[in-house]
């Protein structure tokens, strides 16, 4: 290779970095409401960076891109490791992009933390749809941080929103508080299970029922579809021991094999049941007024613990406190009334 040809390269190389830093929060906007897919992937990653200017022009490409955001439909799938969640995505996702919509999988991938590996890996596991044009796929790992991963994810559908994708598809590991988190920045949430693995009781036990919009049983196919068809009769009269939801929908429970490519559709036009009912009555936007409110609390509560965290006065007279509750000179609570009325005084 000719060294002034790789020189120049290099060079070429750094003015396009440079212009990439360079660039204002409108520029970013306008290449993302414009479909730049390039552009809509390096600012979710200005979104998770913990640099404090990174922050800054995220929250400036976030507050611009908002105008054009709100118009998609965001559906949170969750279900334990093998239900088959990777290939139902695939399916689902692959049925919407040939029906000409514009589909957004963003996976919130709590990592190990012992390996600090990822639990959901990447987009190998959905070859197909990983490369569709009409499809963008974004995993966000979180390291040791939910909450991190999960406020980034939250303006992230806002961004992908704002680049055109008209249905968001959140996809949790399925363990932890993931789900609690996704149910909370979603309209629709989808619990996959599985019959004939014990997974009817678990089902019956978790508190996420609660929080399904609907339970699709997966791998209803072969020598499965009798446990499958049992298990769905079980997973619908466990439903009507939970209240009635607040929206006026009554979660529906479906039979699906996303090997078999059956019972995807089925599916969607649930989800397109749901939008329009809750549109109707006004819960739908409401749902979502109400979770953006909870976030703004949420997350100012955090910015208020962690500004104190990093306060040395602070610090110092928590240790003390701590030490006492070990010494068992004062109680947890009375502990932090002290700190408390510390904070108070300054």
């Amino acid at each position: 290779m000719n060294p002034r040809k790789k020189t120049s390269e290099a060079t070429i190389g750094k003015i396009k970095k440079l212009r990439q830093v360079l660039k204002t929060a409108d520029v970013w906007v306008d290449e993302i409401t414009n479909g730049d897919k390039n552009s809509l992937s390096k600012a979710i990653t200005l979104l998770e960076s913990t640099k404090p200017e990174h922050q800054l022009l995220a929250n400036d490409i976030i507050e611009g891109c908002l105008p054009a955001s709100g118009n998609s439909i965001r559906i949170g799938i969750t279900g334990v490791p093998g239900v088959g969640k990777s290939t139902f995505i695939e399916v689902f996702g692959s049925l919407l992009t040939e029906q000409g919509k514009k589909v957004a999988v963003l996976a919130v991938d709590p990592s190990s933390t012992i390996s600090k590996g990822s639990i959901l890996g990447d987009k190998t596991r959905m070859e197909k749809l990983s490369v569709d044009e009409n499809a963008f796929f974004r995993p966000s790992p979180a390291g040791t941080s939910l909450g991190g991963v999960a406020r980034a994810t939250k303006e992230t559908i806002v961004l992908c929103e704002a680049a055109g994708f008209d249905v968001i598809l959140v996809e949790t590991v399925g363990v932890g508080q993931s789900e609690t988190a996704v149910n909370n920045m979603v309209d629709f949430f989808l619990l996959l299970k599985l019959s004939g693995a014990g997974d009817e009781l678990q089902g019956i036990k978790r508190g996420i029922m609660e929080m399904a919009d609907a339970i699709a049983i997966n791998k209803a196919d072969g020598q499965n579809e009798k446990r499958a068809a049992l298990a769905q009769t079980e997973f619908t009269n466990a439903l009507h021991l939970y209240p009635p939801k607040n929206n006026g929908w009554s979660p529906k429970v479906l039979l699906c094999s996303a090997l078999a490519q059956t019972g995807i559709s089925e599916i969607w036009s649930v989800i397109m049941d749901f939008k329009a009912k809750t549109q109707d009555n006004g819960s739908f936007y409401l749902h979502r007024k109400q979770q953006d409110q909870q976030w703004f609390t949420e997350t100012f509560f955090d910015l208020l613990q962690r500004s104190f965290e990093h306060r040395p006065e602070f610090l110092e007279r928590k240790n003390e406190l701590q030490l006492k509750i070990d010494e068992n000179k004062i109680s947890p609570f009375a502990a932090a009334l002290v700190l408390m009325q510390k904070i108070n005084q300054r």
